[in-house]
């Protein structure tokens, strides 16, 4: 049996300002210091009032404007930069999570996209669908989900 190995040169984050969104952070830096890969950290954010509706059923931090969706970024990528990896870049998207994290995953053609547990086991990512489930679903790279809630 032939093994296979994978190299990723691009791994992508979301970040939220969570707490355990930093810990998502934290580990994509890892991997991708491991790999002397990318790592580009993004953030979803909200255009209106009226977008943050669509929020509701989404299990993560509503962040409306790109403002503060910019100020989480660079917390992150302080954070990530702790971590000794070289390459970190920031990217802000309009839209919810799974839609700014697909956009972000398609853009930079990544190769693995790290998240966070937060809302996998909740009773309304149950139902509905978490970002964590959700992007597991639609993402064509490999999708790490990060221990990062109990």
């Amino acid at each position: 049996m032939a093994t296979m190995s994978k190299n990723y040169n691009t791994v992508v984050v979301g970040t939220d300002g969570s707490k355990s969104s930093m810990l998502a952070v934290e580990r994509a830096a890892e991997l991708a210091a491991a790999f002397d890969a990318t790592l580009v950290i993004g953030c979803a954010y909200y255009e209106s009032e009226a977008d943050v509706s669509t929020a509701l059923r989404q299990d993560s931090n509503t962040i409306l404007g790109d403002e503060t969706a910019r100020e989480n970024l660079a917390k992150a990528a302080e954070h990530a930069s702790a971590t000794g990896v070289k390459d970190v870049q920031t990217t802000v998207r309009p839209g919810t999570p799974v839609e700014a994290l697909m956009s972000i995953v398609n853009d930079y053609s990544a190769e693995l996209l790290v998240v966070g547990n937060r809302g996998i086991n909740s009773l309304t990512g149950r139902l509905l669908g978490s970002v964590p489930a959700d992007v597991a679903r639609q993402s064509d790279c490999d999708v790490m989900i990060v221990h990062t809630v109990s």
